[in-house]
């Protein structure tokens, strides 16, 4: 028996819990000659901003043992461009949602992006990077402070007329804490891991091997973590949580799911394999047969806690 596959967040129907992460399917369209688009969850733009960026210099990503270090700057086309140029030729894949990643580096300017992302048509929800330095504020994350994410998310939500997804730092005391504060300021669901703050050397040169001297860690490495501060922010908000952070295979999928996620996100994985999100979609499906699992929503929050275990 085919299982049922559906997912749906904050009232956004996914035909499957498999999406594209922010920065790794640039804004979709790119990928419709390797990834059957129509067999994915979705997928989330690079991120978007008032005007077009070129990004951090060369070099801006390495390869780590199970991972890579990125700081490419958010190098984006501008969400102009975006409206113009990219999000029409998208229409031809309706069961594909588009979610639209924001930042900026004031509360004004994701507010702008957000307000102008709202004219349009055949877009799922928008999703916050909520990593960026606050050019207002010293250059502190917004995701590091409680109070700057919350002023971040009210604003946000005040302004758009679609979903909001609230992607989370990891580089933080406690998830759980902010993942509260993003649904106390009205996000419709959070999304997490976002990479973690990272450093690499060359030995030989005594320098950094990333021009931007630190970058995002991300790759398998990180998976454990990730899973885990899924799990601490799942139990911690009502809102639906999207995880991602190393999911590589349908069963990586599967432990973030069970830790509380509704859908999950693929980055990393599509460097190495172009095709990561179909084939783990896909993985996923064959992996609820072989399991009897009749429907993949069932699996989100089902992770099986002995006595001593969930009383920690």
């Amino acid at each position: 028996m085919k299982p049922d596959m559906k997912v749906r967040f904050a009232g956004v129907e996914l035909r499957n819990p498999v999406i594209a992460a922010s920065g790794t399917f640039a804004y979709g369209i790119e990928f419709e000659d390797i990834v059957s688009l129509d067999r994915i969850g979705g997928f989330v733009t690079k991120g978007l901003s008032r005007e077009p960026m070129a990004g951090n210099q060369a070099p801006r990503i390495i390869e780590t043992p199970a991972g890579m270090i990125n700081a490419i700057g958010l190098q984006n086309i501008g969400v102009k461009a975006f409206l113009e140029n990219k999000l029409p030729a998208l229409g031809k894949y309706p069961t594909c949602a588009v979610i639209a990643n924001v930042f900026g580096y004031t509360v004004e300017d994701y507010v702008a992006v957000v307000e102008a992302l709202n004219e349009a048509r055949g877009i799922a929800a928008y999703e916050l990077n909520a990593s960026c330095p606050n050019t207002k504020h010293g250059g502190m994350s917004f995701g590091s402070d409680w109070k700057l994410l919350g002023e971040l998310v009210v604003a946000a939500k005040q302004a758009a007329n679609r979903p909001l997804v609230v992607k989370l730092s990891p580089n933080v005391t406690s998830i759980a804490a902010m993942a509260r504060c993003a649904e106390d300021a009205g996000a419709d669901a959070i999304s997490l891991v976002n990479t973690f703050v990272s450093l690499a050397i060359d030995v030989s040169t005594r320098r950094p091997r990333i021009a931007n001297v630190t970058g995002g860690l991300s790759g398998p490495a990180i998976k454990p973590i990730a899973v885990r501060m899924v799990w601490e922010a799942a139990k911690a908000v009502r809102v639906p949580v999207i995880g991602m952070g190393g999911i590589a295979t349908a069963e990586d999928a599967v432990e973030f799911l069970l830790a509380g996620a509704t859908a999950v996100q693929v980055g990393t994985a599509s460097y190495a394999d172009p095709r990561a999100v179909e084939r783990i979609a896909h993985g996923l499906e064959h992996w609820c047969v072989r399991h009897h699992v009749e429907r993949v929503a069932d699996l989100t929050g089902a992770l099986e806690m002995g006595p001593q275990e969930a009383d920690r």
